[in-house]
């Protein structure tokens, strides 16, 4: 059964394709397309993080706060050694607070070989690493490379199939599957949902995704992120079709039932 999709997500999904193809040729990660980067506390892990946000990704989610990190092209380029230089500097501070380097996106895996590279760089720095990722493209994350990551954070944006395809544009069978890779090697995951009226609140939503993290051996916690609107302005500059203009974020009394949903599975939840 073929499946109606709108111009405006089928030249956006195009977009996200071209990319993964470019990548497929690129250099074995000596270089990357980096968006930014944030100096942050009590954010992306535990501890004082430096958080390098890199271009490029396969998802189109409706809430989503940068888009600016669709398109690896949009990027700056930067060498592995660059990077590092970079993270060299804040070496004292991230360790004194327990921190380290958390790896963002877009979706880093799109550029999983530089990924790799500076993975491995961080921790020979005795530095935390955690990656954050929809998983949707765990198969490009080498077992090797999970070797080098503390923590990822996993974000599981709904937990029925039709729903991830509304929310993504994309299947939720790769992210499901690499949960669990994950949990089958041990790596401590902590568990990230959006939460958006109308689109992810949806009680039999929120009831897979927690049955789902219940069963991952290593999810130390979740954090249910309320839907804001900070990245509103992002879309409007860069032309694109923004469909949650008139939603507002969620109230007190739908984040705690949610989290009760979460805490019902024997879940930390924050």
């Amino acid at each position: 059964m073929s499946i109606d999709v709108p111009v405006q997500r089928r030249t956006q999904l195009t977009d996200a394709n071209e990319d993964l193809c470019a990548t497929a040729l690129a250099s074995p990660g000596d270089t990357g397309a980096v968006h930014s980067w944030e100096l942050v506390t009590s954010v992306d892990g535990p501890g004082t993080r430096l958080t390098l946000f890199l271009n490029g990704c396969p998802l189109r989610c409706q809430y989503c706060q940068n888009p600016d990190t669709w398109r690896m092209r949009d990027g700056v380029t930067h060498t592995v050694a660059e990077v590092m230089a970079r993270i060299r500097r804040y070496v004292p501070v991230l360790k004194a607070t327990g921190g380290g380097v958390t790896i963002s996106g877009g979706e880093p895996l799109l550029q999983s070989a530089f990924v790799a590279r500076i993975l491995r760089a961080c921790r020979e720095l005795e530095l935390h690493t955690a990656l954050d990722t929809s998983g949707y493209l765990g198969a490009r994350a080498s077992d090797e490379m999970l070797r080098d990551v503390n923590l990822v954070l996993l974000d599981v944006k709904s937990g029925l199939p039709e729903t991830y395809r509304e929310v993504t544009g994309r299947e939720l069978g790769p992210t499901l599957e690499f949960g669990r890779r994950l949990s089958d090697l041990g790596v401590p995951i902590w568990v990230r949902f959006v939460l958006v009226p109308g689109l992810t609140d949806a009680e039999e939503n929120v009831a897979a995704v927690a049955c789902y993290v219940e069963g991952l051996a290593t999810v130390e916690r979740v954090e249910v992120l309320p839907f804001h609107q900070m990245g509103r302005e992002k879309w409007r500059r860069m032309g694109e079709p923004y469909r949650l203009e008139a939603t507002a974020p969620p109230t007190p009394e739908l984040i705690s039932r949610v989290c009760d949903q979460f805490a019902a599975h024997g879940l930390k939840v924050f």
